[in-house]
């Protein structure tokens, strides 16, 4: 499913180059749930955005689901993205006015989905996650562990190969955020998607498959 080499990314600042994320190999199978742990500031993120195409890498290989990403156009990674890829951001990144329901086929309808078979994939979604009586309900009427799993399900809405994590559980108690993990893995499991999780908490590594340490990617901040 992924699959880098001679990964690079790295910025200018005041005339410094500064190497933000460097891996030499990395293979990750199609079904398998990975964590990627590391401590803060190592490159976390920069790496699950190169995966995402979101970052264009300085130098190396970057491909998904058999499509080379480097070689793609901004908008041509934005549309594989859309059709490919679920992320569940940090922040979640739900928007205010609309509700969680309607939060949730936003995810469809960026990539050119919608309408009546994608409001029951929705609504099964949040049923599946415990929220049937709050789906009618905006984000700054849920907590943090509502929010994340309307997240979830935002990210699991276009049956996505590939889910991606960004320290999902950073801003929320572990027991909250942990059962909202497993449900993730469990869907992924049943669907044969592939999860990729970056986080700096080991406890939440342990909810999947493999652990893979920044260290061994020779990933350098």
């Amino acid at each position: 499913m992924i699959a880098l080499r001679d990964l690079h990314k790295s910025y200018t600042r005041a005339g410094e180059s500064i190497v933000a994320c460097h891996v030499d190999a990395l293979d990750i199978e199609r079904g398998e749930q990975v964590a990627i742990v590391g401590k803060s500031g190592l490159g976390k993120t920069t790496l699950l955005n190169m995966i995402a195409g979101i970052v264009r890498p300085t130098r190396g290989s970057v491909e998904v689901a058999g499509t080379e990403l480097t070689r793609l156009s901004e908008a041509a990674r934005d549309r594989f993205r859309a059709g490919h890829i679920g992320i569940v951001f940090q922040t979640f990144n739900l928007l205010v006015p609309f509700t969680a329901l309607e939060n949730v086929m936003l995810g469809a309808v960026f990539a050119g989905g919608g309408g009546s078979a994608t409001q029951e994939r929705a609504i099964a979604l949040l049923n599946r996650v415990g929220l049937a009586e709050r789906m009618h309900h905006r984000p700054n009427e849920l907590s943090v562990g509502q929010v994340q799993r309307v997240a979830l399900c935002r990210a699991l809405i276009n049956g996505p190969e590939l889910i991606l994590a960004d320290e999902p559980l950073g801003n929320q108690d572990r027991e909250t955020g942990s059962e909202a993990l497993r449900v993730l893995c469990e869907i992924a499991e049943q669907e044969d998607r592939t999860v990729v999780m970056v986080t700096h908490d080991p406890q939440s590594a342990k909810l999947m498959h493999r652990t893979v340490d920044l260290a061994d990617l020779r990933v350098a901040s």
